[in-house]
């Protein structure tokens, strides 16, 4: 027999590179795209649909153990442009009912007819 050495072993092939990917994906938040619709609806004046979105977009990204300050801030903001408006409305209409109501009482005490009194002219049906 002869001294031929037996052979070696196969080598493993080495493993491949790894490729670069970049910088880790940020983890998905499903309710950021509505909260930030409702921030913008709630600035725009639509407070009502402001709010919902701005709920429904706060409860998307809490499912998903995310903060939203989009849709706070959207909701936020609805409620106090919401606030403002129905004091503006009520201001508004209790205005128009106290000059309407003045106006009333003036036309009760002259009667029908067009009437001037301190330089203001009534026009009383």
């Amino acid at each position: 027999m002869s001294d031929v050495p037996p052979p070696a072993p196969p080598v493993p092939p080495a493993p491949p590179a790894a490729a670069y990917s970049g910088a880790a994906a940020a983890p998905v938040n499903p309710g950021k795209t509505m909260g930030i619709v409702a921030l913008v609806l709630s600035i725009i004046g639509l407070h009502l649909i402001g709010i919902i979105v701005g709920f429904v977009g706060l409860n998307q990204s809490k499912k998903a153990g995310q903060k939203n300050g989009f849709a706070l801030a959207g909701i936020i903001i609805g409620f106090i442009g919401l606030v403002i408006g129905i004091i503006v409305i009520v201001s508004i209409v209790a205005g128009g009912a106290a000059l309407f109501g003045g106006l009333a009482q003036v036309c009760a005490e002259l009667g029908s007819g067009v009437w001037e009194v301190n330089g203001v002219t009534y026009e009383c049906p």
